[in-house]
């Protein structure tokens, strides 16, 4: 009886409910239309009604400061003392002595940098020290066309290239150096080293994965870091243990949402000067799936039969690299960088690389020097070959001879990198300052006798820098640069030169 009766009641209740709310205005037409949108499309009923109750209780919601302090109240005497005891981090760490003396006896070159160079103290010396490979500095034909470009174009654009800054000579030698490489697309940035930092956040970002080699160089380090993506090293060269991370990754990323992922290592590399084996380098990365990014800094000019790089030099085709970064400010003695890729990758980077954004583009001068240039390497193959053999010239006056130094870098490369010997560090227990001061005596007595080369230098530690921040860490090594603009005789002098000032410097007494 009790539930006949409560249902008789409810259904006075709703009947009258019906009836008062029939009698308000427009009351007809909102049954018409939810009757008519639950028949066609109860989903979207369903939605209207809770937008409603969510208007309803945001309406009957009770009111709140925005402007409520969930701080602690300092007096003014309380943050005079916090302020007074605040000591900032320096930005850049102190000298050490080491540097000190280091900048003391900077060698200041006046004039231009050719082959040999006169020193602000009136000596002149065989340069070893500059990227001048192909003496280009002294090409008066180079000099003629840039003054010509000069006149024509001025000094720069003022401007990124997505707005008035492209010009034509930009334009051509972009597809200058992409019909060199074998590319279908080419995007040309103003300066060279930060092309790579900038090409690396523009395709991968937080969340996706990078597999990179532990001996890249500074900014490459500096472009992974911005990207802010997962990162995983690999020895350096080592292709088992690159393939057993790339395994690795694989299998943790398996039942994960996908990530771009990407490889990332050197043609040349610039802090040990030995090479990449490209072929098994991409095979691995077709295996396990993932993009290459090659920086060719110091390869793309140097390697193969007409500067095209080491997809030249390795026989690879180079549409099977995903991105080639290069410089044009190294070998090519021009300026600013490049990235060849598709042209999907080459369009994406107009309107998302940082350094081609927000930077004015490269001067038409420096432009037009690069175009005429890689015009050169391919009609005169010869430059190259005579690098080369001033390249043997130096190895057999260096790393056979010498009982103290060894030569990391490949057979053709014109940056010779020389580091002590094992079997001497580990006699001797040089820490890796007693390396650099060694090294550093070995560039000062080869100044002092004629021939100017430096150290390999690597950026400082941070400060307050942990072991694991440090990572793989540079070893010591002196540079040697070698250029065409030298005799063959000039080079075995030179050679000789720096082999006895390493004996001299190694042999003494400490």
């Amino acid at each position: 009886m009790d539930l006949q009766y409560a249902q008789n009641w409810l259904n006075d209740i709703l009947n009258e409910v019906s009836i008062q709310f029939q009698k308000v205005p427009g009351s007809a037409i909102f049954l018409r239309y939810v009757k008519s949108s639950y028949q066609n499309d109860p989903v979207r009923s369903a939605v209207e009604l809770f937008l409603v109750l969510f208007a309803i209780r945001y309406l009957l919601s009770p009111k709140y400061s925005t402007q409520k302090k969930s701080y602690v109240t300092l007096s003014d005497e309380e943050i005079d003392e916090l302020v007074d005891d605040w000591m900032p981090e320096p930005l850049v760490a102190p000298q050490t002595p080491f540097e000190e003396a280091e900048n003391e006896k900077r060698p200041v070159i006046v004039g231009p940098t050719g082959p040999k160079s006169k020193l602000s103290n009136g000596r002149t010396v065989t340069n070893l020290a500059s990227y001048n490979f192909y003496n280009l500095v002294a090409n008066e034909t180079l000099k003629e066309k840039a003054i010509q470009v000069l006149r024509t174009y001025g000094v720069g654009p003022c401007s990124p290239p997505g707005f008035y800054g492209t010009q034509d000579v930009h334009i051509k030698t972009e597809a200058d150096i992409a019909a060199h490489l074998g590319a279908s697309a080419c995007i040309v940035y103003a300066q060279a080293f930060s092309t790579i930092s900038s090409v690396i956040p523009a395709f991968s970002k937080r969340g996706d994965i990078i597999v990179a080699d532990r001996a890249v160089n500074y900014a490459i380090r500096r472009g992974i870091q911005i990207s802010r993506s997962t990162v995983r090293w690999y020895e350096h060269k080592d292709l088992e243990d690159m393939e057993r991370v790339l395994e690795k990754v694989v299998r943790e990323q398996r039942k994960k949402p996908l990530t771009r992922r990407f490889v990332v290592t050197e043609g040349l590399f610039e802090n040990v000067g030995d090479m990449l084996d490209l072929p098994k380098t991409i095979e691995l990365k077709l295996k396990y799936k993932f993009r290459l990014i090659l920086d060719e800094t110091w390869s793309f000019g140097v390697l193969g039969r007409t500067g095209r790089g080491i997809t030249e030099h390795q026989n690879v085709d180079a549409a099977e690299v995903d991105m080639i970064i290069g410089s044009l400010s190294g070998p090519l003695c021009a300026g600013g960088g490049f990235c060849a890729g598709s042209d999907e990758i080459v369009e994406h980077q107009r309107i998302s690389a940082a350094a081609y954004t927000f930077s004015a583009a490269l001067p038409a001068m420096l432009a037009t020097t690069a175009s005429e240039v890689l015009s050169m390497l391919q009609t005169n193959p010869e430059m190259i070959t005579s690098v080369r053999d001033n390249i043997k010239t130096m190895w057999a006056q260096l790393d056979p001879r010498s009982d103290w130094i060894r030569c990391t870098s490949s057979a053709e490369n014109p940056i010779m990198i020389l580091a002590l010997k094992m079997e001497v560090v580990l006699g001797r227990k040089l820490s890796i300052a007693d390396q650099e001061q060694l090294l550093q005596d070995i560039v000062d007595e080869t100044l002092a006798n004629g021939v100017m080369i430096t150290r390999v230098k690597s950026m400082p530690r941070a400060i307050n820098a942990t072991t694991k921040d440090i990572g793989w860490e540079l070893q010591p090594a002196l540079k040697v640069c070698i250029t065409s603009g030298l005799s063959r005789k000039e080079i075995e002098r030179a050679g000789i030169t720096i082999r006895h000032a390493v004996t001299k410097i190694m042999t003494r007494k400490r």
